[in-house]
């Protein structure tokens, strides 16, 4: 995805509405990126607008310097700047349910550092179920292409200097409550349905270059 500055822009779904049914709903989506995503869009540059010297940093490197920012700004740059950041990698992740499988240099990081993609969709599935709270479930490379799991809570990212995101569930409510109520394992399920493995392929060989 494109690194962009202040103003930061709210960016459309690279797919309509209702492409990811039966697994998420129209209405879901609508809510959860015309409502919520683009509420933490409008929170941080409401924020920003204060601070000039910040308006020149992308997004990923305002979460990169959390703590070398200006006091008063530090929690809402990592609240909506998170909000921001993991919400454009989460939709731009996934494509109509056509239960893919990864491929290529990706498949064999799987199999290397999971066992098989099995053990990897249960380990995945784990981190999403039992994350307490609101939050997310990543899977991450490092330099060498080393795959983990983990977990953050709220709008929290890995670190970022250590780690590149592949691709990340969403386990807010608003994800999926709407259509699951209290049942996430079953929209965690569907969800690996929905992995766009050709952009997680293209991820993993960027940051392994």
């Amino acid at each position: 995805m494109k690194e962009e500055t202040y103003p930061f822009v709210v960016r459309p779904l690279p797919y309509e509405y209702d492409a990811l049914s039966p697994v998420i709903d129209g209405e879901t989506m609508h809510f959860h990126h015309d409502k919520h995503y683009k509420t933490y869009v409008d929170n941080l540059n409401n924020t920003l607008a204060d601070y000039p010297e910040l308006q020149k940093m992308s997004l990923k490197e305002l979460l990169m310097s959390l703590e070398n920012l200006p006091a008063s700004a530090r929690t809402s740059v990592r609240n909506n700047g998170g909000g921001v950041h993991n919400h454009e990698l989460y939709f731009d992740a996934m494509k109509g349910p056509v239960g893919q499988e990864p491929v290529g240099a990706l498949a064999e990081a799987v199999k290397r550092d999971f066992g098989s993609y099995q053990q990897f969709k249960e380990q995945m599935k784990q981190a999403a179920v039992t994350q307490f709270g609101s939050g997310w479930a990543w899977l991450l490379t490092d330099a060498e292409g080393k795959l983990s799991i983990q977990q953050t809570a709220n709008q929290d990212v890995p670190d970022l200097s250590l780690y590149t995101p592949i691709f990340l569930v969403d386990i807010w409510e608003h994800a999926y409550y709407l259509q699951y109520q209290n049942r996430r394992p079953d929209y965690v399920e569907g969800w690996f349905g929905l992995i766009n493995w050709r952009k997680a392929q293209k991820r993993y060989e960027e940051a392994t270059a």
